[in-house]
């Protein structure tokens, strides 16, 4: 027990730690209507992706030149949101900024709820999805589609297991204090809890394990969104013919991750009344990440327009003046402009990194991280060396459907449906590492 606090004092700060973050786990506020409006979507998803299995992708916008469309820009999407476990848990753990504690669980919920969709979004976008299997029984490891298998296989594993470790004392304790828990849920936290007693064996390894997966998941998670880079780079096309796509959908990555955490934290801190755990000085780290992470992703962004800019190769010129001043310029200066260069401006004052401020500016960076992929794939896809003739009008452009709307729309669904699952059966915030660090591990192990 810490020397600073009576062991009545330390029961009292177990009991407000018990009653504040065990209560999203029992409240129900505006659950309900949540999860009305996830089934709508779920139901809405359904009947469009059975549209298109029956019909074939022939009822979506792609066509010959635009064979990737908003499912691709969706799954280079969802796949740098999950990024951000790395970043929280892993980058900012081992370096010992203990800042991050009351955020790990939600980055690593935020990782797994996106993360699992991803490998589903890219079956979306499969004419004959009951193909699937060949990937793993013929794929060939000179194949990226391999590569990117692989990877995301392995950083949903470990990711499983960097939410499930910390878990583990929280179960055991959560088993004690909740009293009015369902059946299922006291066997599935008695089953989960592995017998935990919290003896100091334990904790050794507990800390070893949780060690070991932190180092084990950075170079995995950097691999799973550097192939996925590839899958771009590896081809000659204008937009996309760059040795930068690796770091530079990295950097993007932690970007959007980043503003995915801040928006379920405000949420969280508001509906929930967690306000003495995501504090102002929470948000205020957050902002001062998000300004780090967002200055080495418009670095790349320069990056990736200026050298092909300066030199205009004939392709590359096609290219950029379709997003500079051609009809995707909107869009694209748009994306410059409100989801990177305005909310580095604002979020460097300490003013703009307070909750409600930084959780709006989140949004715009998260839109506009969405909105960049979409850049990333349709204006190169509309690009190809040899001219588009002797083709339909509609063959010209790309404007997705209502089913690629649906369906798109259908996988957010899906990953805000796994988080809501994992906010509302599992503790939020680590509660053993928060005892652990005031000192109070007998108080946390021992009380009932």
């Amino acid at each position: 027990m810490s020397n600073s606090l009576s062991k009545e004092e330390a029961k009292s700060k177990i009991d407000k730690y018990a009653s504040d973050i065990l209560r999203p786990m029992q409240s129900h506020g505006g659950l309900e209507l949540w999860i009305i409006l996830l089934a709508l979507g779920l139901v809405m998803y359904v009947f469009a992706y059975f549209i298109q299995l029956r019909d074939g992708l022939g009822v979506t916008a792609m066509r010959d030149y635009v064979s990737w469309g908003l499912y691709i820009s969706n799954f280079v999407f969802f796949v740098a949101v999950s990024l951000v476990g790395m970043l929280i848990s892993a980058v900012l753990g081992l370096l010992k900024q203990d800042w991050v504690k009351p955020l790990t669980r939600v980055a690593e919920i935020v990782a797994l709820g996106f993360v699992m969709v991803s490998g589903l979004v890219i079956v979306n976008d499969m004419g004959r999805p009951d193909r699937l299997l060949n990937v793993f029984i013929y794929g060939r490891i000179q194949s990226p589609i391999v590569w990117d298998i692989t990877v995301i296989t392995t950083y949903i594993t470990i990711s499983l297991l960097l939410f499930y470790l910390p878990l583990i004392p929280d179960l055991a304790f959560a088993k004690k204090r909740l009293k009015n828990m369902p059946t299922w849920q006291y066997h599935l936290f008695n089953i989960l809890s592995l017998g935990w007693m919290g003896t100091p064996e334990q904790y050794k390894i507990l800390h070893k394990g949780i060690r070991i997966l932190a180092v084990l998941i950075v170079p995995v998670a950097l691999a799973i969104h550097t192939v996925t880079s590839w899958l771009f780079a590896a081809t000659l096309r204008p937009g996309w013919d760059t040795t930068i796509f690796g770091p530079y959908f990295v950097a993007g990555a932690f970007v959007a991750g980043a503003a995915a955490v801040v928006i379920l934290m405000y949420v969280l801190r508001v509906n929930y009344k967690l306000k003495d755990y995501f504090t102002d000085f929470h948000f205020n780290k957050m902002g001062q990440l998000l300004v780090l992470v967002s200055l080495l992703y418009a670095y790349f962004n320069l990056n990736e327009f200026l050298v092909p800019a300066y030199k205009m190769r004939s392709a590359e010129a096609t290219h950029l003046n379709m997003l500079f001043t051609g009809k995707y310029a909107v869009l694209f200066w748009g994306v410059q402009l409100f989801g990177m260069v305005i909310p580095i401006i604002m979020m460097i004052f300490k003013k703009f990194r307070s909750p409600g401020w930084l959780t709006l500016i989140s949004v715009f960076i998260l839109v506009g991280a969405w909105l960049k992929r979409f850049l990333i794939v349709i204006p190169t896809l509309l690009h190809p060396y040899l001219p588009i003739q002797n083709v339909p009008e509609e063959f010209h452009m790309y404007f997705p459907t209502w089913i690629e709307v649906f369906v798109t729309l259908g996988s957010f669904v899906l990953a805000l449906g796994i988080i809501t699952a994992l906010l509302k059966v599992f503790p939020v915030i680590p509660i053993w590492e928060m005892a652990e660090e005031d000192g109070i591990t007998e108080e946390y192990e021992n009380n009932d």
